[in-house]
């Protein structure tokens, strides 16, 4: 039967399927056994570790490859993992990492030094041949050097003061030398993944469903976990099921154990049932709109001030979210490193926003749109699939800004134009965007042309830019990703938040946590420092 079935069942079921007060009744000791069901929004799309950003692939690393460190997500410290120890020079351009012994892959081969080497090697400069991209948290990578069984150096072109912390990252996670040969486009099949993980792939029906088994042999978590042997769950079952509803009726019918991608408004029944609602920081560039000045419509940075002031950030919360959902007070969120307080620029003023479009040279026409030169403010953004109600935000956001004389079409995240169209400025002047990692290279991954492009700029990704450059941002940015000194670092941060503010690049909404679900037997859950569940101490408390 299956599961949409399986829901067409009153979901009062649960009353019969387990008994809460038994569960809350049952003792806090770890038993092994068990699969768990885990329910996944979206299917993943390709498992290269530094593809890991997008949250279906990071979920499945993150239980199946280990890091050379682990960064508690209490204290964002960095701490022993596969890495015992470790040296970094004066000036953050030389790295050495001693390894902790007997680690093995899961086909057998050791996870030494060369292998280390190999993965950050190619994660580092990327495979032209492989069509193996760059990863977006190893800056200014030079090269590898085997120094023994155990020890590896890596060396910089520039200071890398942020490689420390990404080599705890999802993008980081360790794969085998034989799936480092395969090309980038075999590893969206999972079975290709091997790593050196809790769990191993046992079998994969593509786009639906995953079922991982634990490794019997893992006994290598990270060096403070005072779990250190295998996997207390058997199993982890993913099923791919895009509907919200069905994810929710499934949970709630005892059909699924844990589920990704909670909308706020589902979180009262979540709760009101007994269940536990889970929403970690992602701790990077918020959830914001950001704009691409190379479209002469959004050029003009009144237009941008103006559309910023129009934006009523508050309201879209308390309408759209919950107080897991923080309003915006930066670029990046409260709880990421180097934040700064830039409230006072993020305020809401319809009359402002009308004055400086009426400078702009911007009138309302007949029909109420704004035009110049005869040219419409008509602006277009696409839909993003993984952002939480991000349609939903995107249309209040329309209505907002309508009342400015500014139209804004939202069309479908799963649009088969999308991904060409999203690359076009002249098509899509306006996009939503985040990202999480908690170090304060985040800021440049999503900014950089180099990197994610956010806001479209020449020499980066996209080769339909006409002229837009901004050469101080980049400065700023690659001072982000290359100065060792911590102030220094820090001010370049906070120079970031501010320019971009200043220059009003992004509209940043709310701060974006993971939402997560899981029935009141699931003990142990945890996540990483960005939001990415770990099952390594999971247990069933059936």
């Amino acid at each position: 039967m299956t599961l949409r079935k399986h829901l067409l069942a009153p979901v009062f079921a649960l009353a019969a399927a387990v008994s809460l007060s038994a569960i809350a009744a049952a003792a806090d000791t770890p038993v092994k056994g068990g699969t768990l069901v885990y329910l996944e929004q979206q299917a993943h799309t390709n498992l290269y570790p530094p593809a890991g950003g997008f949250y279906p692939n990071g979920g499945i690393l993150n239980q199946i490859t280990d890091k050379l460190t682990y960064q508690n997500p209490q204290t964002l410290e960095i701490e022993p993992w596969l890495a015992q120890s470790w040296e970094v020079n004066a000036d953050a351009t030389q790295y050495t990492f001693k390894l902790r012994p007997g680690v093995t892959f899961s086909d057998g081969s050791p996870l030494d030094a060369a292998a280390v080497a190999k993965n950050f090697d190619i994660f580092g400069l990327g495979d032209k041949t492989l069509k193996y991209p760059v990863s977006e948290v190893v800056n200014n990578y030079d090269r590898s050097e085997v120094i023994d069984p155990l020890t590896v150096k890596f060396y910089f072109k520039k200071p890398s003061p942020g490689f420390l912390q990404g080599t705890a990252v999802i993008g980081s996670g360790l794969v085998s030398l034989k799936t480092l040969a395969l090309p980038f486009d075999q590893l969206g099949d999972a079975t290709k993944i091997i790593g050196s993980g809790p769990f191993v792939v046992a079998s994969e029906t593509l786009g639906k469903e995953l079922t991982l088994k634990a490794r019997p042999d893992y006994n290598w978590g990270p060096a403070k976990f005072e779990h250190q042997g295998r996997a207390y769950l058997d199993g982890i079952k993913y099923i791919v099921t895009g509907e919200d509803s069905v994810r929710i009726g499934a949970l709630l019918a005892g059909q699924a154990d844990f589920i990704r991608q909670v909308q706020a408004y589902d979180e009262p029944q979540v709760e009101g049932q007994g269940f536990k609602i889970y929403a970690p920081s992602t701790r990077g560039v918020n959830n914001s709109i950001v704009f691409r000045p190379d479209n002469q419509l959004v050029a003009d940075v009144r237009v941008r001030k103006a559309l910023s002031l129009a934006t009523n950030r508050k309201e879209i919360v308390s309408t759209l979210f919950s107080k897991n959902y923080p309003v915006a007070t930066s670029v990046i969120a409260s709880t990421a490193i180097g934040y700064k307080d830039h409230s006072a620029d993020l305020g809401f003023d319809l009359d402002k926003a009308k004055q400086l479009l009426d400078e702009a040279g911007y009138v309302a026409g007949p029909d109420g749109t704004r035009a110049k030169d005869g040219k419409k403010l008509v602006l277009t953004a696409y839909e993003s699939l993984p952002q939480p109600q991000n349609r939903a935000t995107l249309q209040l956001i329309a209505q907002q800004w309508a009342k400015v004389g500014v139209k804004l079409n939202v069309l479908a995240g799963d649009a088969g134009s999308r991904t060409v169209d999203d690359l076009d400025p002249q098509k899509t002047p306006v996009s939503p965007a985040m990202v999480g990692r908690a170090d304060p290279d985040v800021i440049k991954s999503q900014f950089y042309p180099k990197n994610r492009d956010a806001l479209r700029q020449k020499g980066g990704g996209s080769d339909k830019i006409q002229s837009f450059v901004d050469d101080k941002l980049n400065g700023i940015l690659e001072e982000i990703a290359s100065q060792p000194d911590k102030q220094k670092r820090l001010q370049a941060v906070a120079d970031a938040q501010a320019y971009l503010l200043e220059q009003a690049y992004a509209i940043p909404i709310f701060e974006e946590p993971q939402a997560f679900a899981g029935a009141p037997y699931v003990k142990g859950i945890a996540f990483e420092a960005v939001g990415r569940p770990s099952f390594y101490n999971v247990w069933l408390a059936k």
